[in-house]
């Protein structure tokens, strides 16, 4: 099952709002404005969210040592209240996935979705989503017995890969 590139950026940015939403104290992330070259693939999913009215850039006060370097204040982006109501949202719309199908083989989860008009990578990919299983990127590939682990998450989220491997779920 192929994912489209639309579908990509979209189910990539869920995975985006979820670490923004969650904070680096609570297994996220904080990500600035300006993205280190490890962050560069999540550039077009960013601007794309921000267009949306998902998420916004908000500056943050850092520390005496950010002061000194003339960084007072860095931009970081932040959920925007649509952007949280649109992740409450899809939480419900997950958590309804997984209720619903945990009882049911891949086949018959495609069956019923398709027969319920949805989309089974939608279900599958929520329903990962929803899981944590795509909270850290190297723990997922490690579990799958993927060689090499590609360690820079970014890439990898963005990478033909990581949707041929969340795809082969779908493969009955």
């Amino acid at each position: 099952m192929k994912v489209s590139e639309d579908k990509r950026q979209t189910y990539a940015g869920l995975i985006v709002m979820k670490l923004i939403d969650l904070g680096p104290d609570n297994g996220g992330l904080e990500i600035p404005r300006e993205l280190p070259r490890e962050l560069a693939p999540l550039q077009e999913i960013l601007e794309e969210m921000r267009f949306n009215g998902l998420i916004e850039v908000s500056a943050k006060k850092r520390g005496a040592l950010a002061a000194l370097r003339g960084k007072s204040k860095e931009e970081f982006y932040g959920l925007t209240q649509s952007g949280v109501e649109h992740l409450g949202r899809l939480i419900d719309e997950a958590e309804g996935y997984v209720t619903e199908f945990d009882a049911l083989e891949v086949a018959e989860m495609i069956d019923v979705a398709h027969e319920r008009k949805l989309d089974p990578m939608r279900v599958r990919f929520l329903w990962g989503w929803f899981e944590g299983e795509f909270d850290d990127l190297a723990l997922f590939q490690e579990r799958r017995a993927i060689d090499p682990v590609e360690r820079l998450w970014a890439y990898y989220l963005t990478s033909n890969e990581f949707w041929d491997e969340v795809s082969k779920d779908l493969i009955v």
